[in-house]
């Protein structure tokens, strides 16, 4: 068995991902005080929280919620608390056109390890950035924003991580 240390990281985005900015999935929960008065948090499938855990990844956000991530989502997902990638400040238009400022961010967290990115907002800039400046594995992964993250996204997932990394789905890891 390997340590969480050696296996992927996978960084989260929330909004989009895991809440939809469709209709509302599973039945409203109750709200605690960090998440009076956001009405969209009721749209977090708590199912989603087992998947993400079963990938058997780092678990990252990668999010401007930050650390209201880990008070308002983590519970209600089921999820520890979980890291969370601080965004330095960064001027508008740094980069090529078309990053999304969250890339380069995420490949400085990942220092070449392998890594899988969840997020709406993906383009083919970021693709390209991740490809000449990382040298590890990586998987950017856009889900539609209207549906979040479905059972077609976790078999992606699991579908790469048992092509790039050893042992994976076997019981053994990296």
């Amino acid at each position: 068995m390997t340590s969480p240390a050696d296996r992927p990281f996978l960084f989260l985005d929330v909004d989009g991902p895991l809440i939809p900015f469709g209709s509302p999935s599973g039945p409203p929960m109750a709200q605690s005080a960090v998440d009076q008065g956001n009405p969209l948090l009721e749209r977090l499938d708590p199912t989603l929280g087992p998947h993400l855990l079963a990938l058997n990844c780092r678990l990252v956000w990668a999010t401007t919620w930050g650390e209201q991530a880990n008070e308002a989502v983590s519970p209600r997902l089921g999820l520890p608390r979980l890291p969370v990638v601080e965004w330095p400040a960064s001027s508008p238009g740094e980069g090529p056109h078309g990053l999304h400022w969250k890339t380069p961010r995420l490949v400085e967290w990942a220092a070449g390890r392998p890594f899988i990115w969840i997020d709406d907002e993906i383009g083919a800039m970021d693709r390209l950035w991740v490809e000449g400046s990382h040298p590890g594995p990586s998987l950017l992964h856009r889900v539609d924003p209207a549906r979040g993250l479905v059972d077609a996204d976790f078999t992606v997932l699991a579908d790469w991580l048992r092509c790039v990394v050893p042992g994976y789905g076997s019981g053994r890891m990296l």
